[in-house]
Order: structure tokens, then sequence, then C-alpha cells
């Protein structure tokens, strides 16, 4: 039986310096098949002539200036494959993290997204993070984009990513992922390096800044059009494989 095509999405936003190790990271999984496409969301740095100098492998894409749902969006409408995964410019993936994540979800059918853990990597100059970590490997099991793989159907169901927010908007996904039912898991293993580094996006931001009420406000305004009342969301902890399987 034939792997499914991956369709690896990489959004990129005045990325020059980062960009070239990300495509990297992704052919380093030695997956096949496999695209890349490259979602330049109008930058104005040298991020266009990177792209250009990566391989005729790579898929270029450059549109104005939309946001991160915007880019994420533009990347899904040209991705072929049956699952989808995002890498954004500034990250890396670790070795191996398709060979586990496609295999979950080749022996499950029923799943719909596997996630990971994320793994913090300081760059250097870049401050450290006032998070409570999970060992010394500096990883954490929470929500993020780039630690999961994705079937397409999924976004049947969900929907795509809201552009109105400009920050925020893989927490919208998940959020209404879990509240349409979802099967999603958080393996073991890591999925994602996340690259701390002077410009990180969402670098000391407060919740509110990060979007993070808005995204909740949003979702119990669903559930109770939907059910009458804000019936309770699984939460991601019940979804990790590491912490139920220690209990």
């Amino acid at each position: 039986m034939s792997n499914p095509l991956v369709s690896a999405i990489v959004p990129c936003y005045n990325a020059a310096g980062f960009l070239a190790n990300a495509i990297t990271s992704i052919r380093r999984q030695q997956y096949s098949p496999l695209e890349i496409i490259i979602v330049d969301d109008g930058s104005t740095d040298d991020s266009p002539a990177v792209a250009a100098s990566l391989g005729a492998d790579v898929r270029y894409i450059r549109k104005a200036n939309g946001g991160p749902g915007s880019a994420r969006n533009a990347g899904l409408r040209e991705a072929q494959g049956e699952l989808v995964a995002w890498l954004d410019a500034d990250d890396e993936w670790p070795e191996g993290k398709l060979e586990v994540q496609v295999g979950r979800l080749a022996a499950d059918p029923a799943l719909d997204v596997v996630s990971g853990r994320t793994r913090y990597v300081r760059l250097p100059g870049a401050l450290w993070l006032d998070y409570r970590f999970e060992g010394p490997d500096n990883t954490v099991a929470h929500i993020h984009l780039g630690a999961a793989v994705i079937r397409r159907r999924a976004f049947d169901a969900v929907g795509d990513f809201d552009e109105s927010l400009r920050i925020g908007e893989d927490q919208d996904w998940f959020m209404r992922a879990r509240e349409e039912n979802l099967k999603i898991v958080v393996v073991r293993e890591v999925t994602l390096d996340y690259q701390l580094h002077g410009s990180n996006m969402t670098r000391g931001a407060t919740a509110d800044e990060m979007g993070l009420i808005a995204v909740v406000r949003k979702s119990l305004e669903r559930r109770r059009r939907k059910h009458g009342a804000a019936r309770e969301l699984p939460t991601w902890s019940s979804l990790d494989e590491r912490r139920t399987g220690d209990e």
C-alpha cells in the first residue's frame, strides 16, 4: 500500500534568514510522496530570492499581506495531499516527525489529527521563556499547528482558518475541531522545534494580545447557539498519550 501524499505548507513573512533551514528540515524527513508549498505573505525582505534558490520541488506562492490565517488558507487551496502539515518559516521539524505521525494516521483511519510535543530551542541572543516545561529537553504539549499532521477531510468538517484573526488562528481552528468532535491524539514524540529569536510574533504577549480571549469568546458563542448552553470541550491534556498513559 502506497503512502498518502503529505502537503507541507510553509507560511513565510520576512523570514529570509530562516527559510532555507525550514525547508531542509522538511526534506530531512525522507518521506515520499511529499509536496512543499511556500506561501509568502507579502514579505519585504529577501524571502523571494531565498525561495527561488531552494529547488524545483518547492512551489512558491506570493500574495498580498493578509496575516497568518490568510497565508495558511492560500496554502491549503494549493495543497493536493490527503494529509496536510504546516511549518512556520522560522521553525523546524525534527527528524522522524512524518514517520511517527503518518504512521499513527495509517494505523487508525478514524483519527483526524495527530499532534505531538513542541521542543523550544533558544537561538543566540534570544531570551528564554518562563514556561513550565515537561523536563530538561524543554518540551511541552500545547496547541501548536506546526506540531500536527491533519487529514484533509478535517477541513471539510471544521472549515478554513479565520482570516479575521491576525493572531491565534491556530488556537481557533483547534477549538472548532474539538467542537466538531474530531478525533485528535497528542503523541509522546517531539514533532516540532520552535525556535526562539528576537521577533517571534507571540513573544511576551498577554493572553489578550495572543488572541486567546477572542478565540474563547467565539467558541462560547458558537456552542451556545448550537446547544443552548456552552457544553464543555475535551481538554488538550485529555488527548495527550503521555499524560493519560501515566495516570
